[in-house]
């Protein structure tokens, strides 16, 4: 598939050639374990992105002064994740008095915000696969306008440079977990100061 810009006469009744399965199934074996490692990269930084995000609802029960299933409701009811980290710092704003804890949080979400872009990129892109079986490199299938023309986004190959970027990306996600982990029992406190202080004791 071309990799370039995109035009209509290139959409138009061009499709790619049928991929010989049978030749690429014969030989598939001998890379076997690269494409594993991939697959298993790929698996374990999203699984990890998706851990993070769930704890955001922590994050959410505590601003709203609610029970996690009514979070829980809230969070998923907003079906971006943008929206739901957008909510949660907006009420971040308005309800902490704590300023230096507002933006601590939103450092966490800027980390994160990081992170979901290389998760991102594996979940909303095309694997090309060459002769052998081989996960050769991926195509973003966002798709750009420069100059009135239509340009697909890049292309990267899966080389050993990308694996040692995927696994920055999932111990940045560790290491964010723990954080966001620490963070949410001082939320707590902040928000529970707030709810046991007096009406009109603590500016907003």
């Amino acid at each position: 598939m071309p990799t370039s810009q995109l035009c209509a006469s290139c959409c138009l009744n061009a499709l790619p050639p049928r991929p010989d399965f049978e030749s690429i199934e014969a030989v598939a074996h001998q890379s076997a374990d690269r494409r594993t490692l991939i697959l298993a990269l790929i698996g374990n930084l999203v699984y990890s992105w998706s851990n993070n995000e769930s704890l955001f609802i922590y994050v959410l029960m505590l601003l709203l002064e609610t029970d996690k299933a009514s979070a829980t409701i809230v969070f998923v009811t907003l079906n971006t994740t943008r929206a739901r980290l957008e909510l949660i710092q907006r009420l971040a704003k308005a309800k902490l008095a704590d300023k230096a804890l507002d933006k601590e949080l939103n450092r966490l979400i800027n980390r994160f915000n990081e992170c979901t872009r290389a998760r991102n990129e594996f979940n909303h892109c095309m694997y090309f696969v060459d002769q052998r079986g081989e996960i050769t490199h991926t195509q973003s299938i966002k798709i750009q306008e420069l100059k009135g023309r239509l340009k697909w986004g890049s292309s990267r190959p899966m080389d050993d440079a990308r694996f040692q970027e995927i696994l920055g990306v999932i111990a940045e996600l560790r290491q964010l977990n723990r954080d966001i982990w620490d963070f949410l029992p001082r939320l707590q406190e902040v928000m529970g100061r707030r709810k046991a202080a007096p009406m009109g004791t603590i500016k907003d």
